[in-house]
């Protein structure tokens, strides 16, 4: 998309700034409109499931994620629509014109992330947005989003991830994650949060930033799970929703979805108080229930039943299997995994080869790990699997197909968002080496 590595020259909010300014956005009304999304699994859920419940209130929604599955305008939408290729060319230049400014009179270079930030600001501005979802990049505390000075914001999960620039325990990770929220604000805790919640009540005191953790003062209840969707009950101050429906798969996405709810009560109460009440149940029921978000427990086909799962954390991966499990059976399985290089294979493996007893380990086109790597991983895992080998994704879907046919049996993809994505392209007959995650 822009010409530019991943990351910039250090930390960028000075440079951030300055960009911002240079394309004139109005950074009071940013902060009016939005909420930031952070966390280490669960975000863009969360962030989808909190626009659909601001769509459904009768705003104009924008939303920011990352990364894209498929093609690149996922990342920035508006009202539930991919920006279009005019106008995602028409802003690229604007924004490439801006940091060639900024870039010249600063000296450093920018990341690919930040313009892409940008430019999301600046589509959302011109289209009037009365209402934004972002979700963060990579932690929050110098993330660009951290620029928004939202006064709502979460962690929707805490786990080990990207640890050499976040910290090297959990309570580090939170830390930096809950940084994205503005002084005075409110961080909402997804339940895997709750064990830090000591720490991270005095760590936001001195910012003056109320701490509010699912299961406590976000009382969710009487889950209920089908193959076709879910349902619980929902507390919150005086809000109590019963039967709230969501069409997300996995237990996982019902802490998701209790996050976003809250997020939007918040964020009305502070900028629409005498609205707070008005219409806001069934802008719950609705935006949540229309909610789609590609590649969580997403069944791609039916005969065989095959289902992606692009979780990438030992964490993520162990949430979504027990999803799995609940929702189609445990036993009938032949798992397709693999990992991306910069991940924790053993992990992984760890979470994944125990429940399966059949195996194929290969190697996805983008980052993906020495296959040789895996299997050894996923053997001392599970040494009573048959672990077999595929040296390419096209040579894993031919395998797993011929195994379910044979043994009568389901496929599951998992391990790596760029695995799950790719075996999906391949197995509708698509290339994988085609696709463009950067």
């Amino acid at each position: 998309m822009f010409d530019l590595p991943k990351y910039g020259d250090g930390v960028c909010l000075a440079r951030m700034a300055e960009l911002l300014e240079a394309l004139a956005i109005d950074r009071e009304r940013l902060a009016r409109v939005s909420v930031v999304v952070t966390g280490s699994n669960g975000k863009g859920s969360t962030a989808a499931l909190c626009a659909g419940i601001g769509r459904a209130y009768g705003l104009r929604t924008g939303l920011f994620t990352s990364p894209h599955l498929y093609r690149f305008n996922e990342r920035i939408q508006v009202d539930g629509a991919a920006i279009g290729d005019d106008d995602l060319a028409r802003l690229k230049r604007r924004i490439e014109a801006a940091i060639a400014e900024v870039s010249r009179r600063r000296g450093e270079q920018f990341g690919a992330f930040e313009a892409l930030f940008a430019l999301a600001c600046l589509h959302f501005q011109e289209f009037e947005c009365e209402f934004a979802v972002f979700e963060a990049g990579i932690g929050g505390r110098y993330d660009p989003v951290r620029l928004i000075d939202a006064p709502v914001a979460c962690v929707t999960s805490v786990d080990y991830e990207h640890v050499e620039l976040l910290g090297h325990s959990l309570e580090l990770i939170a830390s930096d994650k809950s940084d994205a929220c503005a002084a005075g604000g409110t961080v909402v805790y997804g339940e895997n949060c709750r064990t830090l919640r000591p720490h991270l009540i005095e760590y936001n005191r001195n910012r003056d930033i109320a701490s509010l953790f699912v299961r406590e003062q976000i009382c969710i209840d009487n889950e209920a799970a089908s193959a076709s969707g879910q349902r619980f009950d929902y507390q919150f101050g005086y809000y109590d929703f019963r039967h709230v429906e969501i069409g997300l798969l996995g237990a996982f996405q019902i802490n998701n979805a209790a996050i976003a709810i809250t997020l939007f009560l918040l964020w009305l109460q502070r900028a629409h108080p005498r609205k707070a009440l008005d219409r806001i149940e069934a802008a719950v029921r609705s935006g949540l229930g229309a909610v789609r978000w590609p590649g969580r427990l997403e069944a791609i086909r039916q005969d065989p039943l095959t289902v992606i799962d692009v979780g990438h954390t030992p964490d993520g991966v162990r949430q979504a299997l027990a999803g799995l499990k609940a929702i189609h059976g445990a036993d009938g399985w032949v798992l397709v995994t693999g990992v991306s290089r910069d991940k924790k294979a053993e992990e992984i493996a760890g979470a994944l080869a125990p429940s399966f007893d059949t195996i194929i380990c290969t190697r996805a086109h983008h980052k993906g790990a020495d296959v040789e790597h895996i299997a050894s991983a996923v053997r001392a895992a599970n040494p009573q699997a048959a672990v077999h080998i595929a040296a390419t994704i096209e040579d894993a879907v031919a395998t797993s197909e011929r195994l379910a046919a044979a043994q009568s049996r389901k496929i599951y993809v998992a391990g790596g968002l760029f695995l799950a994505i790719e075996y999906t392209v391949v197995a509708r007959g698509g290339r994988a080496e085609e696709l463009k995650f950067f």
